[in-house]
């Protein structure tokens, strides 16, 4: 996925000053995904082998994990999808629906953390 999707989404944007932060699951850590991230990000790695290690599952360091996960998850699963493709629709219209302006705040909220 990251080199078949994610890597070739990147040069469509400025990635200068952009940071990638991953998790410390194994297969994220592997050192061929490693190299691979800092190929792309240079020193730019958030990750257990990256130049900067921040601690796991922590609310202070991730908003993914403070807020967005929860925020999909409510949303995806508040109608008990009873087929894939009905979760899966579910995933596409909530993810479609997040603003901006909803992503500004999280990252706004997380900065004066």
């Amino acid at each position: 996925m990251i080199n078949n999707f994610f890597i070739p989404e990147l040069k469509n944007h400025d990635v200068q000053e952009l940071w990638f932060q991953q998790d410390g699951a194994t297969c994220h850590t592997a050192r061929a995904t490693i190299d691979l991230l800092k190929d792309t990000f240079g020193d730019h790695v958030i990750s257990r082998f990256g130049r900067m290690n921040w601690p796991p599952r922590s609310c202070n360091l991730t908003p993914l994990d403070y807020f967005l996960w929860g925020y999909v998850k409510s949303l995806v699963y508040a109608d008990k999808p009873q087929t894939l493709d009905h979760l899966e629709d579910n995933v596409h219209r909530v993810i479609a629906d997040i603003r901006p302006h909803m992503l500004e705040k999280v990252i706004e909220n997380w900065t004066s953390r």
